[in-house]
């Protein structure tokens, strides 16, 4: 388990160290439980979140998969409330496919540029 755990950290690392977030391109995040996906858009030099998201807020209806567009809707809807219209995609640890693309999707498909 040591391992894993290393290799995922390492991975996550990586991948910070090419992206940061800033008021006028703020970082989008992500996270994937089990059972729940997250999204934050993050200002990485204020130190701030300016808005987030999960399918804990939205009623829950069809699979985890379903549940993760609308959760790229839900955030891409709030960067518009907010002017924001291009972000940095952060996907941490986890691979690019499955519920974090759907997310990833379903923002670009709502207006986010990334």
């Amino acid at each position: 388990m040591l391992a894993k755990n290393l290799k995922r950290f390492r991975r996550q690392v990586r991948i910070r160290a090419k992206v940061n977030g800033t008021a006028s391109r703020p970082r989008l995040s992500i996270f994937r439980s089990n059972t729940n996906i997250y999204a934050q858009l993050i200002d990485d030099n204020a130190g701030v979140t300016l808005g987030a998201t999960s399918d804990l807020k939205l009623k829950k209806e069809g699979t985890k998969t379903e549940m993760s567009k609308k959760v790229g809707e839900a955030i891409a809807k709030i960067a518009a409330e907010k002017g924001i219209k291009e972000v940095v995609f952060d996907r941490g640890w986890f691979a690019y496919h499955g519920r974090v693309k759907a997310l990833a999707d379903a923002a670009r498909e709502a207006g986010l540029q990334f």
